[in-house]
């Protein structure tokens, strides 16, 4: 099985260099100069790393087979991928988008929805659950919300403060403006 560790996005500088959205919790084991990414699509890849550096925030890489800004602009949206058997098992308290993608999202014992995505940020990560009624609500990705991860029994549970579905679905009330009569 295939980890996505990466997502390309535009390109930086003349030389192919492209910026990327970092999706590993290890970016300085897995962008390092010799490392073969598969990508998606297939006929983009498979890409080697020739140079990693950070710009601020942002990661930029280089790949041996991308030499200018042109066909750097060809990998814009491609997703950097790596076989899990390269992976460590050790960590208890980490899951990987594709253990939570599929499992059911509650709330006690009622179901809720289920889990769509993991959409990694600087501050926290947010899981996507998509409802019965096909709504997608945003989780924070943290213990105090999602006090439980049970992948063999296939579910997630959620505490959620009141309003966090309907702020998330858009349902909730708007706002009245102040000072109006």
């Amino acid at each position: 099985m295939q980890l996505q560790v990466a997502r390309i996005g535009k390109p930086h500088g003349i030389r192919g260099e492209v910026t990327v959205q970092v999706m590993t919790d290890a970016p300085g084991d897995r962008f390092v100069p010799g490392v073969e990414f598969v990508v998606e699509p297939a006929q983009s890849g498979p890409l080697t790393v020739s140079s990693a550096r950070w710009n601020k925030d942002i990661l930029l890489l280089a790949f041996e087979e991308i030499e200018d800004r042109n066909q750097a602009e060809t990998l814009r949206g491609a997703k950097l991928f790596i076989e899990t058997a390269e992976l460590d098992e050790d960590d208890e308290d980490g899951w990987y988008e594709h253990e939570l993608v599929g499992l059911e999202a509650r709330v006690g014992s009622k179901v809720v929805g289920k889990v769509t995505a993991l959409n990694t940020a600087p501050a926290q990560d947010l899981l996507m659950v998509t409802t019965p009624g096909g709504e997608e609500i945003l989780i924070p990705f943290v213990e105090q919300i999602v006090p439980e991860v049970n992948v063999s029994e296939g579910y997630i549970l959620l505490t959620p403060p009141d309003g966090l579905f309907e702020v998330n679905s858009g349902e909730a009330a708007p706002a009245e403006p102040e000072g109006t009569d």
